[in-house]
C-alpha cells in the first residue's frame, strides 16, 4: 500500500499512542485505554456491479464487472480520542475488464472509459478528537461539503476520493456550524497513479434558520502537481416551506472563481437556482445550473467535486467546456414497488457561445434502487447523451448489488 507523502497517517498513529498513554498513566486509566482500542466497531462495504459505455467514436463498446470491498475498523473513545482505519479493494469479476483506465495505463486507447483500476490501498487512516462541539481530525479521510458540488469523495467510482487533511470543525450551537480544512494530497479515484500533491485550504460555515440554511464558503485549492490554482467564494441558500400539504422546495447560489497557471489567469462565475415542489411523496424540481466562461477560453471548474452527481450521469461534462456550461434540468422523483426512482432531462448550452460551439446536447437518466433487510441493496442505472456541437452521443448502463453492515 501507498506510503503517505506527507507522513501524515504515521504521525496519527504515534499521537494517538503517544497521547492515550501519556493519558493513561497519569490517571490510572490504562485498562479504559485498552477497552477504547480493542472494543470498536468493524465496517464493511462490498458492491459488486457490472457497467457498460456505447459511445458514438472509433473506441470499441466498455463493460466492466467490478468488485469493490471496503473493510474499517473504529475504536471506542478514551478522553474525546479516537482512531479510524479502513482498507479500500477493486477487483475484475471473472475477466469482464474489456474497458480503458487512462491514468493507469490500462487499455489505453482500445474501449471507453470505465474509471474503476484494480487496487488496494488505505481508503481512511486518522485519528480524532472531539470535545463540547470542537472536532479535530489528522489523517486520510472523506471530506464533503453541502450538495457535493464543490468538495466531494466520488463515491459512485468503486475506488472513491479521499483526502490526506487536517480538518477543524465548530459547532457553537445546534444553529451554527463552521470548518477548515487543510489538504495535503488528493487520493483521487485512478488509484495511486492520478493522486496529487496539493496546498488546499477549505473553509465553509452555516447557518440554519427558519427560511433555510445560509451557507458560506472559500475554497482555496493549489495543485502542486501542475501550479494551478483555483480560488473560489461562494454563498448557498437552501431550503423548505410548507404550503398546505405540499412541500415548497428553494434554493439559490453563487460563487467567483479565480484561476492562475503559470503566467495564464482568467476568471468565472457560477449560478445555481432550484425549485420545487412534494406532493403525495413524489418530488418534482426545476434546475438552472451556471458554469461560466471567461470570453470562451475558461470554463467555471470544480477539481473536487463528486462530479457523477452533477451534469448528467453519462459524465461528458466532467471538465467544463472552455466556452461554460448551462444546465436546464427537470427531475422527478419517488417511491416505487418498495424501492426509490429518480428520472432526470438535462438540456445542455454553451454560456458563452461562439460560432461553432452553442448547443452541447440534452441527456436523459434513470434509476431505481431498492434495499432489501438491513444489509443488502441492489439497483439499475441508466444515462443516454445525445450530443450536438461538442462531444458524441454515448449510453451508459449500469446494475449492482451491495452488502453494508
Amino acid at each position: 500500500m501507498k506510503k503517505l507523502n506527507s507522513h501524515i497517517l504515521s504521525t496519527s498513529i504515534a499521537l494517538l499512542i503517544a497521547g492515550g498513554s501519556q493519558a493513561a498513566l497519569a490517571e490510572g486509566e490504562a485498562g479504559s485505554f485498552t477497552e477504547a482500542l480493542t472494543s470498536g466497531k468493524v465496517s464493511a462495504d462490498f458492491r459488486l456491479r457490472y457497467e457498460t459505455v456505447d459511445q458514438d467514436n472509433a473506441l470499441d463498446d466498455a463493460d466492466a464487472l467490478t468488485l469493490r470491498s471496503r473493510l474499517g475498523y473504529t475504536t471506542g473513545t478514551f478522553n474525546g480520542f479516537s482512531a479510524m482505519v479502513e482498507v479500500e479493494d477493486s477487483r475484475v469479476v471473472a475477466g469482464v475488464d474489456d474497458y480503458t483506465v487512462g491514468p493507469t495505463g490500462f487499455n489505453v486507447g482500445e474501449y471507453s472509459v470505465i474509471a474503476d483500476p484494480e487496487t488496494t490501498e488505505v481508503d481512511q487512516a486518522y485519528i480524532q478528537y472531539k470535545n463540547d462541539g470542537f472536532t479535530a481530525k489528522l489523517g486520510r479521510q472523506v471530506i464533503t461539503y453541502d450538495n457535493h458540488r464543490f468538495i466531494g469523495h466520488v463515491g459512485w467510482r468503486q475506488d472513491r476520493q479521499t483526502y490526506d487533511a487536517v480538518s477543524l470543525s465548530f459547532k457553537p450551537s445546534e444553529n451554527v456550524s463552521i470548518s477548515y480544512n487543510y489538504i495535503d494530497e488528493r487520493e483521487r479515484i485512478f488509484a495511486e497513479d492520478a493522486d496529487i500533491d496539493s496546498n488546499d485550504h477549505l473553509l465553509n460555515a452555516s447557518l440554519k434558520t427558519a427560511a433555510g440554511t445560509l451557507t458560506g464558503y472559500a475554497y482555496l485549492l493549489e495543485n502542486e502537481d501542475n501550479d494551478q490554482e483555483h480560488d473560489t467564494y461562494g454563498v448557498r441558500f437552501n431550503g423548505s416551506t410548507m404550503a398546505g400539504d405540499i412541500k415548497v422546495l428553494y434554493g439559490a447560489e453563487f460563487a467567483t472563481q479565480e484561476f492562475e497557471q503559470n503566467a495564464a489567469d482568467a476568471d468565472a462565475d457560477y449560478y445555481n437556482l432550484e425549485a420545487g415542489v412534494v406532493v403525495n411523496g413524489i418530488t418534482a424540481k426545476l434546475g438552472y445550473e451556471v458554469l461560466g466562461s471567461d470570453n470562451a477560453g475558461y470554463g467555471f471548474a470544480t477539481p473536487l467535486a463528486t462530479l457523477h452527481a452533477h451534469n448528467g450521469w453519462a459524465d461528458q461534462f466532467l471538465g467544463t467546456p472552455a466556452q461554460g456550461l448551462v444546465d436546464l434540468s427537470f427531475t422527478l422523483a419517488g417511491k416505487l414497488a418498495g424501492g426509490d426512482f429518480k428520472v432526470v432531462y438535462h438540456d445542455f448550452e454553451a454560456d458563452d457561445d461562439t460560432p461553432t460551439v452553442d448547443d452541447l446536447g440534452d441527456e436523459i437518466d434513470l434509476v431505481y434502487s431498492r434495499k432489501f433487510g438491513k444489509y443488502y441493496s441492489a439497483g439499475i442505472k441508466y444515462a443516454a447523451f445525445s450530443a450536438d456541437d461538442i462531444g458524441v452521443d454515448a449510453d451508459k448502463l449500469w446494475v449492482w448489488f451491495g452488502v453494508t453492515f
